[in-house]
């Protein structure tokens, strides 16, 4: 292990002591903004007004969405302007806010290096969230209060407490508020939801889903490490810990963050979320009740956070989900649902039924020809319909908060060694 790496290493289990068996993940402090009040109203474009959006945390993702929304407007897709982005790292911000600029000819982009500034303005109706996962609660918290309409990368938040908080908050508001798992757009989701929902495979006993992939060099290594971002004008180092506490500054956990443990779930918060938010939404789910989990370093064994992972979640619909994550084999297993009656199969873009054998003379084969789309797109375009309507969108805030369920008692039990309970009426984990 890198001395860099090995001392955060140290400094985080150290402070995790004789919490660890009990399942127990590292706080995260301040608690969130109270839910005791809607916050400002929000500013509401007319029909022919552009949305304004304001991106806090344009890093790698982050400018990815730069691009794509500003792609929808030249496509005439959908009115919007990017009119401010936010980073405290500055070289990161410089490049933000040049994209933005020179792909925006007339349309004025201000940087801002406190994410607060940009969000006290009133005339910005929507704010994108793409900062690493310890900041994504407090800074939708945030933003919701201060009358804005809120997409957040996955995952929702980096632990369960802060995704119970941060529920609450968005219900107890008017505003619009989704979750960038942008699979759960794809047509073959839809058709599968509205086969299960016509009773074709009878009642839905079990899942399987995966996320699987290989690297040479480990894991989010592919990520370069810029040497001027360091302490000083380049980077708000105590900024950037935020609500995750204060720690020595580590140019590895900066730039390859998803690797360490205290500041992130890894394959499960970033890779498998992607697969198990289109099964909720197909399953149409309820809460989860159980969920064990096993993750091992199989390769990787400078990565603090797993390289193979196996989950297995039960729901309160008496329903069980197997999930596998792996990057360090490619192979998956096969996305499906099976039913009492039937089968659905959904590696390929489309929806394919096959019925139990001992159904087969009541219920037809049939694969449901499903259109591709540009998912990432869509459930940007989602979101921003949603401003304008007032909807629902379609990555609402239960169904992430049931997907964190998932992903934080699934990190506890790696970690613990234990299946955990999760009660839906207290809203709370407990040791199985």
């Amino acid at each position: 292990m890198p001395n860099s790496s090995r001392r955060h290493f140290l400094k985080t289990t150290a402070a995790a002591a004789g919490i660890a068996s009990a399942g127990k993940l590292p706080a995260v402090e301040p608690p969130l903004v109270p839910s005791n009040s809607a916050g400002k109203p929000a500013p509401l474009p007319g029909p022919d007004e552009p949305i304004r959006i304001g991106i806090i945390g344009p890093g790698g993702m982050g400018t990815a969405h730069c691009h794509a929304i500003m792609g929808l407007n030249k496509n005439a897709r959908e009115k919007v302007e990017i009119v401010a982005v936010a980073d405290v790292c500055k070289p990161r911000l410089d490049n933000a806010h040049k994209v933005c600029s020179e792909g925006q000819p007339g349309i004025t982009v201000t940087p801002y290096r406190n994410y607060k500034d940009l969000l006290a303005r009133e005339d910005i109706h929507g704010v994108l969230i793409a900062s690493p996962e310890h900041w994504h609660a407090q800074h939708a918290a945030d933003a919701i209060h201060a009358g804005k309409d809120v997409y957040c990368e996955k995952p929702m938040t980096l632990r369960l407490e802060q995704a119970v908080d941060l529920r609450k908050i968005v219900k107890d508001s008017d505003r619009v508020f989704t979750v960038g798992t942008q699979h759960i757009t794809q047509n073959k989701y839809h058709a599968a939801r509205k086969l299960i929902r016509e009773g074709a495979i009878g009642k839905p006993v079990s899942s399987q889903t995966s996320y699987c992939r290989n690297s040479k060099d480990g894991e989010w290594n592919y990520y370069g490490i810029d040497p001027t971002v360091v302490p000083g004008p380049n980077l708000d180092w105590a900024e950037w810990c935020g609500p995750a506490g204060q720690a020595p500054f580590d140019t590895l956990v900066y730039h390859r963050w998803r690797r360490y443990r205290h500041w992130s779930t890894g394959i499960i918060g970033d890779l498998l979320v992607h697969q198990m938010t289109p099964m909720l939404f197909t399953l149409e789910l309820g809460w989860p009740t159980r969920v064990v989990a096993q993750g091992e370093h199989m390769i990787d064994m400078d990565m603090e956070n797993h390289d193979q992972v196996h989950m297995a979640i039960e729901f309160e619909d008496k329903h069980h989900m197997q999930i596998l994550g792996s990057t360090c084999n490619e192979y998956g297993l096969e996305k499906m649902i099976r039913g009492y009656k039937g089968n659905i199969f959904l590696n390929s873009g489309n929806c394919v039924l096959r019925p139990e054998r001992i159904w087969s003379d009541e219920i037809e084969e049939q694969v449901v020809q499903c259109e591709p789309v540009s998912d990432h797109d869509e459930m940007r375009l989602n979101w921003l319909n949603c401003i304008r309507t007032r909807e629902e969108p379609i990555g609402n805030v239960d169904l992430a908060t049931k997907v964190i369920v998932g992903v934080d008692l699934a990190t506890r039990s790696m970690w613990g060694g234990r299946a955990f309970w999760f009660d839906k009426d207290r809203m709370w984990a407990s040791p199985a």
